[in-house]
């Protein structure tokens, strides 16, 4: 059985929560995965990796999964009716329905997350709250057919956990082994909780401009 996977590829996506999950689904036998946007012209992402849709909105099929990657870009999409309606009409057909860090956001915005637990980026965890969403402090949650990914990384765990359960563990852990996806990150501080408070403050800062734009945008959409 072949399974097609959908990730929406928009400009100021963070490439890793694309590239993370992209790299394992791509690596599964019998598996298709599209990067989806409004034209099949090259994308920037966030930190200026050029990326290349090969699907549009209007040719998609009806995937088996579809996925909303996070970034600065999320938020012109906070306020795009035209990706909310793609996302909701995937969301009616798809198995999984799914994000990577703030993409759950988009999630929300386009009603799926309500009554729902989810993750998000530590971040931006209290904003799952507007949506009607429990956070959940964990690196990958599902709750029915919804599977929702922490900050960043957490797409690859994300990724090897959908394997899984679509073509059994043992796929998922070939994939990992030739992935040679074994975490042994030279410092513990990969959440605020374990990091010194001036690490968590200057983190903070730098995050401030679209923390403060997405909080504008989700207050006039209330």
């Amino acid at each position: 059985m072949s399974f097609r996977f959908g990730i929406l590829c928009f400009p100021g996506v963070q490439q890793l929560d694309l590239t993370g999950p992209y790299e394992v689904f791509a690596s599964a036998r019998d598996t298709q995965v599209d990067l989806v946007w409004k034209t099949v012209e090259p994308v920037r992402a966030s930190t200026g990796l050029w990326l290349m849709p090969n699907a549009t909105y209007e040719d998609a099929p009806e995937y088996d999964l579809i996925c909303v990657p996070g970034g600065g870009g999320v938020n012109p999409l906070l306020t795009d009716e035209e990706t909310l309606d793609f996302v909701r009409g995937q969301a009616k057909t798809a198995r999984f329905v799914t994000s990577v860090c703030t993409g759950s956001l988009v999630l929300g915005k386009a009603g799926l997350l309500t009554g729902k637990r989810a993750a998000t980026h530590w971040n931006a965890m209290d904003l799952l709250e507007r949506f009607g969403a429990s956070a959940m402090e964990e690196r990958v949650v599902r709750d029915g057919n919804l599977i929702t990914a922490g900050g960043v990384t957490s797409g690859i765990d994300f990724g090897l956990s959908v394997v899984a359960e679509l073509m059994g563990r043992d796929e998922a852990e070939i994939i990992q082994l030739s992935l040679e996806y074994a975490p042994a990150p030279p410092f513990d501080a990969g959440l605020p909780a374990h990091v010194r408070p001036e690490i968590l403050a200057e983190a903070r800062q730098r995050m401030t401009r679209s923390r403060e734009e997405r909080e504008v945008l989700l207050s006039k959409s209330r």
